[in-house]
């Protein structure tokens, strides 16, 4: 059995959600942030894909995480139409959800030149779990 047998990735809908953690409810349902440099994904380096905690629906590809030291899992692209951008009521800042269940990743930013596609997806480690690629044995 390889590690992606045991890893569920059927994508949920609404009334179908897996279940949450209170720490996964605060950040993903509430809006919350986890403390930076804590998350299990920050320094994850291996090859695959990063699904929504919440519903399982893949967001990002390993090929687009980059290291930014913010403290927190970076991205600077998200897999087509998996995430939505949302303006903060206060327009300083850009949220960014689960297209399919609406779940809170983080936020968006854009101009800070980390990367040539100059967008960092910064996303809390709770809001996703991570499916390995299948390895050659």
């Amino acid at each position: 059995m390889n590690t992606q047998d045991k890893i569920d990735t059927t994508v949920k809908s609404e009334g179908n959600y897996n279940k949450l953690t209170a720490d996964e409810a605060w950040v993903i349902e509430r809006k919350g942030t986890e403390r930076p440099f804590t998350g299990d994904l920050l320094d994850n380096k291996a090859k695959g894909v990063y699904l929504c905690k919440k519903c399982n629906a893949p967001l990002y590809r390993s090929d687009d995480k980059f290291e930014s030291h913010c403290g927190w899992p970076s991205f600077d692209d998200e897999i087509k139409d998996a995430v939505r951008r949302i303006q903060d009521p206060d327009g300083m800042r850009t949220e960014i959800v689960c297209a399919n269940c609406g779940g809170h990743l983080g936020h968006v930013f854009i101009g800070e030149g980390f990367t040539s596609k100059d967008t960092r997806h910064c996303v809390n480690s709770v809001s996703m779990k991570f499916v390995p690629l299948e390895q050659d044995e």
